[in-house]
């Protein structure tokens, strides 16, 4: 069989972040209590409010995971309230969740105007981003971490690089001794596009995390998890995770789901055939229905992160 041509990933060119345009910025965070928190409701919301409070009562697991839209939102300071309040005692990402939190950190700024950026190749070419997040990550794997955990000690050992840690999820979280762990792809996130990439490390020190992730589901009996704004990852990692924990004899039946997003899905709860759309989106069956189908609770949280999670902030607090 003739061998495919590869490309060659060495020739990519790179350029350094410290003068890009970002369209987040550690200046426009939201600051939990700084603004009109409590604009949201809903019966479902209700009864999320309560399952968590009762969930931090009995010290039941809380795990969350979250797409990088989140971070993007400027909601990085309330993900870190809910770990430092006992709201989120396992916090989980996709790899764009890790790179908008890392450059916030370093750079003060992130997620640059991608419609511009990919017309002339530059888009993701950064090349702090790339080599420094490669570097945490090629040592965490000599060292047997995870891929959070990697990215936790690489800036831990680096602080000098990053000024603004104390809005670092990833940071916060370790450091609080939270598990905060990334479920990556190969080719979905920007350092996959760094000449210096190491697709083995990256491979590795995700595999780690999803066995701690893994973990904190089989112990998910009597909590809660949130799934925020993650319509592919989070929905897939979690039904796998859940799946292992289930067949390992763990009882995780007695659980409560939410899945938050802007998507109508109108009466959620019902079945629904192949020939509707709503059939193939995913948090709708693998984060609310099929988890709690023997028995649980299973919810869906219309509405903007924006305003969904500051009222969660408000209404916990």
């Amino acid at each position: 069989m003739t061998q495919p041509k590869t490309i060659d990933f060495k020739r990519t060119k790179t350029f350094s972040a410290k003068n890009r345009y970002n369209l987040v910025r550690i200046d426009n965070l939201r600051t939990p209590g700084a603004q009109d928190d409590n604009l949201f409701n809903s019966e479902e919301f209700d009864i999320l409010i309560e399952k968590l409070k009762k969930a931090k009562k009995e010290n039941k697991s809380i795990t969350c995971f979250f797409g990088a839209h989140v971070i993007k939102c400027g909601l990085s300071r309330y993900l870190i309230w809910l770990m430092e309040n006992g709201y989120i005692t396992h916090l989980a990402s996709n790899g764009a969740g890790s790179i908008h939190d890392f450059e916030l950190a370093y750079l003060g700024g992130t997620s640059e105007h991608v419609p511009t950026a990919i017309e002339d190749g530059s888009f993701g070419m950064w090349e702090e981003t790339g080599l420094w997040m490669t570097e945490a990550i090629k040592a965490g794997a000599k060292k047997g971490l995870g891929y959070g955990q990697s990215l936790y000690e690489y800036v831990k050992s680096n602080k000098q690089r990053f000024p603004n840690i104390d809005d670092c999820v990833f940071y916060r979280g370790w450091d609080m001794g939270i598990p905060v762990t990334y479920h990556t792809t190969i080719g979905t996130d920007i350092i996959d596009q760094h000449p210096n990439m190491d697709f083995a490390s990256k491979g590795l020190t995700s595999g780690i995390d999803f066995g701690y992730f893994c973990q904190s589901i089989a112990d998910l009996d009597g909590g809660v998890h949130m799934n925020i704004g993650s319509a592919v990852t989070g929905a897939e990692v979690f039904l796998k995770a859940l799946s292992i924990a289930r067949n390992q004899g763990n009882p995780t039946f007695n659980i409560t789901t939410a899945n938050f997003d802007i998507i109508p899905l109108g009466d959620y709860r019902t079945d629904i055939s192949h020939d509707k759309y709503d059939y193939y989106y995913r948090p709708r069956k693998n984060v609310i229905n099929r988890p709690t189908s023997q028995g649980g609770t299973g919810l869906y949280i219309y509405g903007n992160h924006e305003v969904t999670i500051p009222s969660l902030y408000s209404r916990l607090k």
